[in-house]
């Protein structure tokens, strides 16, 4: 077995705001397995608010490498490397050598049905609400948008009251990315619910979670920073309605599923993201997306250029055919 780790920095088509932070770029690991015959690819971006940067990815991946090039399982992949985006970029590039091994594409590995075209939100930058509202316009075949908000009260409501008035047709929901005190969440939410807000996202910083006990929130509360991992679904439970699953968090599909299941047993919705990345990454989060209740895969959609061949968004809807990732062909 022979390993390749390779980095690229990727363009986004414009700066995107969100709590915190604007991005101009954003940097990538693509790491491949050959065995002389098949071959496997994973694309991974890391946690930037976990410090997981390329360097952190690849000192992760040679500290691996041993195992790694010995024939490794993903199973026990889980075992010698951490959550994060090396294990995700390893972990998918597995799944591929798999499938291209069994001649079987990777959702069959899965045991999933057929994929079919998913219905994904579309994402806005936090900005003015007049431009926000027009970005809202712009989306014309959108079905579903998530707005990012910066934890500037009155004025993150008045970009969802614009939003919600340019597009008075979608799915609605938005994303606090941690930017919020408790002391926000009842005018908060309320706000959202007059306008038709369907999901809230992380609302308070990572760490704080306990304090979502005992709030009784008008509408569903997503956690996305707090529950990185497997291990972080139980304490979900009666702080979150719903599990943010991403793949360069958990650390790969293999895991990402075995948190959808945890969270079904919980009776907590499943929702899968995604950190910004080509349709290389947004390929295996697209097959565990055909069991996800809610579906943010629009990373490709803030790229300059994408990869060839691609995802493809239609009508509001995300389709990974299988030139893309994991056919099963040799």
């Amino acid at each position: 077995m022979r390993l390749t780790v390779e980095t690229e920095t990727l363009r986004l088509a414009e700066p995107f705001r969100i709590s915190g932070y604007v991005f101009e770029t954003a940097d990538v690991l693509v790491a491949t397995l050959e065995d002389g015959t098949h071959r496997g690819r994973g694309e991974a971006s890391g946690v930037y608010y976990l410090g997981d940067d390329l360097a952190h990815m690849r000192a992760a991946i040679e500290a691996a490498r041993t195992e790694i090039e010995a024939g490794v399982s993903r199973e026990d992949l889980r075992d010698i490397m951490p959550p994060g985006g090396a294990r995700n970029a390893v972990d998918a590039a597995l799944w591929e050598l798999e499938a291209a091994r069994a001649g079987k594409p990777v959702w069959a590995l899965a045991g999933l049905p057929e994929p079919l075209p998913i219905v994904t939100t579309f994402t806005i930058g936090a900005d003015t609400p007049e431009a926000m509202s027009a970005k809202a316009v712009s989306y014309a075949g959108a079905r579903s948008i998530k707005v990012k908000l910066t934890g500037e009260l009155a004025l993150d409501i008045a970009r969802v009251a614009a939003i919600r008035a340019a597009r008075p047709d979608v799915w609605l929901g938005v994303d606090g990315n941690q930017g919020f005190a408790r002391g926000d969440l009842e005018t908060l939410t309320a706000a959202l619910a007059e306008h038709s807000v369907a999901l809230l996202e992380q609302p308070l910083p990572r760490g704080a979670e306990a304090e979502l006990e005992g709030f009784n929130s008008p509408i569903p509360i997503a956690g996305d920073e707090s529950l990185v991992s497997l291990a972080d679904v139980a304490g979900a439970k009666g702080r979150f309605d719903v599990v943010n699953i991403k793949l360069d968090k958990c650390g790969g599909l293999t895991e990402g599923l075995l948190m959808a299941a945890a969270a079904r047993e919980l009776g907590l919705g499943v929702m899968v993201g995604t950190m910004v990345g080509t349709s290389l990454a947004t390929a295996p989060g697209f097959v565990l997306g055909q069991v996800a209740d809610l579906v943010d895969l629009d990373g490709p959609t803030f790229l300059a250029q994408d990869r060839a061949p691609s995802v493809i968004y239609a009508d509001g809807t995300l389709f990974s055919g299988p030139e893309v990732w994991g056919s099963g062909a040799a």
